[in-house]
């Protein structure tokens, strides 16, 4: 079993990204049914789950805290690192972040799966 990044198509260049991001802009996209908040700070752009996971809301409606570089949840106002999706405050659980990478054909959207392999003797 190995963990591999299986990357998805968002936009078609960097600047159709930029277009869509504003800076401290909190944007939201569905990628293959699920809802997920790109957003961009100064330290560049980053995409993590839409849904908090401490309550639920919609973190689309919170807004960005270029500072902690962290998104803050509209509801009770915690804190989740933009890098790492973990809590920076409250009680939460982590959020689930996703990788974002732009090469000439496009920027992408990385998703973590698990790749089971059958061959015991590797």
């Amino acid at each position: 079993m190995k963990e591999e990044i299986r990357w998805v198509r968002i936009f078609d260049d960097q600047s159709e990204l930029e277009n869509f991001a504003a800076l401290g802009v909190i944007n939201s996209i569905i990628v293959e049914g699920k809802k997920i908040c790109i957003v961009h700070t100064s330290r560049g752009f980053f995409a993590i789950q839409d849904k908090c996971p401490h309550n639920g809301a919609s973190m689309s409606f919170g807004y960005c805290n270029d500072e902690s570089n962290s998104i803050v949840c509209p509801l009770h106002r915690y804190h989740f690192s933009l890098e790492t999706g973990r809590a920076l405050s409250g009680i939460a659980d982590a959020a689930r972040t996703y990788p974002i990478k732009s090469d000439e054909e496009g920027v992408y959207i990385g998703f973590k799966e698990i790749v089971w392999s059958w061959k015991f003797w590797e």
